[in-house]
């Protein structure tokens, strides 16, 4: 009966309503979007970094090199010679060293030339198919295999670079073998081939790095020289060719610790930790992502403030109402229990909108960073820990805002407002 009647009394005044509730419900909306993307984020960023401890590849920036060979959503820092690049992969202190030749790329996602040790690395187990061995054979990650609708057997042309409008490469065609299992990591949305491939497919193409570079194709794979017959098959023992980078797991820390001065001073190459640099772009991530978790609790604040303005009010208004049903035998507790109630289904109104719209807002997100960095997220995930604290944020914004109004309805007095009506 309460509760019936608190339900009533919130739509008195609407308009007071409904703009607490909309300030209420852009709050929960921002810090539950903000919470689900950074956990989701670090889990899938931390995920792709499993079983790397290091990534060998051309001088640059080391979080571009991370970011392009590891989840491939930069450009490379450039190309590194292979026969340079295998001197440091059989050192002893290298326990799997999978190196990685950047093709092209079929409607968007990225051939990527590599060895069986990629899918073993991110626990892609074949689903359909077999895993590629010739030259031009591939396997699909899952993703694109659902989105492109293709399946074992099925022929394409690969597109010259990042851009799915590049030139189409028309002198091989690649056939799919077979496709991976689902992993949630960066393998679901690669074209994975022998780094052979690679090489046959681009032996006729711009023959010195110079070039390559002048086009704007940084750390595409190419032949060094310009005397490659690219109608002959290509083997991985092919002198003078060049890869794009190398994930590196080691035996024991000494060579974690020890490479990057190392090869920096004996090469022209770069080591970069992954864990290093993730952890520096999730600082600077953790930075944006507080200023507006800041601004979502100044929101909620401000919604606190108006609903206490709208019971305040209305508690003035209605008081005679209040003392009326006090007359008529209801307690001083059950006016208190009244402003609260409708305080708190507010409250519970805003929570519930808000955690929905925070959802949607996730789904519009996903979509742009799957179209862009081929990552997605998941709006039905429910983080009981941090969700259920905001609950009770929410509904400790509701009482602290009712405290007030509640009070002063169970102190109220019947015969002076009754004589004042």
């Amino acid at each position: 009966m309460i509760a019936k009647l608190a339900w009533k009394n919130i739509w008195f005044k609407p308009l007071n309503t409904i703009l607490s509730v909309i300030l209420l419900i852009s709050s929960v909306a921002i810090i539950t979007t903000l919470i689900l993307v950074e956990k989701q984020f670090e889990e899938k960023f931390t995920k792709n970094i499993d079983g790397v401890d290091l990534v060998m590849g051309a001088q640059g920036s080391p979080l571009q090199l991370i970011l392009s060979s590891v989840y491939h959503v930069d450009a490379p820092t450039g190309n590194i010679s292979y026969d340079s690049a295998k001197v440091w992969m059989q050192h002893p202190f290298v326990e799997k060293a999978i190196p990685l030749a950047f093709g092209d790329n079929y409607r968007g996602f990225k051939i990527l030339g590599t060895t069986a040790d990629y899918l073993e690395k991110y626990e892609a187990k074949i689903a359909d198919g077999k895993i590629f061995e010739n030259n031009f054979e591939v396997v699909l990650g899952s993703e694109i295999a659902q989105k492109l609708s293709l399946s074992v057997g099925d022929e394409f042309y690969g597109s010259h670079g990042d851009a799915a409008e590049g030139h189409v490469h028309e002198e091989y065609i690649y056939k799919i073998v077979g496709i991976a299992s689902p992993t949630g990591k960066v393998v679901d949305n690669l074209i994975l081939c022998t780094i052979p491939s690679v090489w046959q497919m681009h032996g006729d193409h711009g023959a010195t790095e110079s070039e390559n570079l002048s086009h704007g194709e940084e750390g595409h794979v190419h032949v060094e020289g310009d005397d490659h017959d690219h109608h002959q098959d290509v083997t991985i023992d092919e002198p003078g060719m060049e890869i794009t980078a190398v994930l590196l797991k080691f035996r024991n820390k000494m060579g974690i610790v020890t490479w990057p001065r190392i090869i920096a001073q004996n090469t022209k190459m770069q080591v970069a930790s992954p864990a290093l640099e993730v952890n520096r772009l999730f600082s600077l991530f953790g930075i944006g992502i507080q200023a507006l978790q800041y601004l979502a609790y100044g929101i909620m604040l401000i919604s606190g403030i108006s609903i206490f303005i709208a019971l305040y009010n209305t508690l003035k208004e209605r008081k005679n109402e209040f003392a009326l049903l006090r007359v008529n035998g209801a307690k001083r507790m059950q006016l208190t229990q009244l402003v609260l109630i409708e305080s708190l289904l507010l409250c519970i109104v805003g929570f519930i909108f808000g955690t929905i719209l925070g959802r949607v807002a996730l789904v519009l997100i996903s979509n742009s960073a799957e179209q862009d960095f081929k990552m997605s997220f998941n709006p039905y995930e429910f983080l009981w820990n941090k969700e259920g604290v905001l609950f009770l944020l929410t509904i400790g914004v509701g009482i602290i805002a009712a405290l007030i109004p509640a009070i002063k309805a169970y102190k109220l007095n019947i015969s002076k407002t009754l004589a004042n009506a």
